[in-house]
């Protein structure tokens, strides 16, 4: 099975694919090195090992403000 190409995913797909491969790490790095590379709020080490917990807690409550 070959590696997907994350650099060439949006932020939106990179997440949703992290989310639903808790597993790969590579994905995990590659959003996180994704998010760190963004202006403004840069994430703490902690919040970088809660990241897969803090995008399943924000896919959540995008999901209740759609319903």
């Amino acid at each position: 099975m070959s590696q997907p190409n994350f650099q060439a995913m949006n932020q939106t797909d990179l997440r949703a694919y992290v989310l639903a491969h808790r597993d790969d790490l590579d994905a995990f790095h590659a959003l996180a090195d994704r998010l760190r590379a963004k202006p403004g709020r840069k994430l703490s080490l902690e919040e970088i090992e809660r990241l897969p917990e803090i995008l399943s807690q924000i896919h959540s409550e995008q999901e209740s403000k759609n319903d």
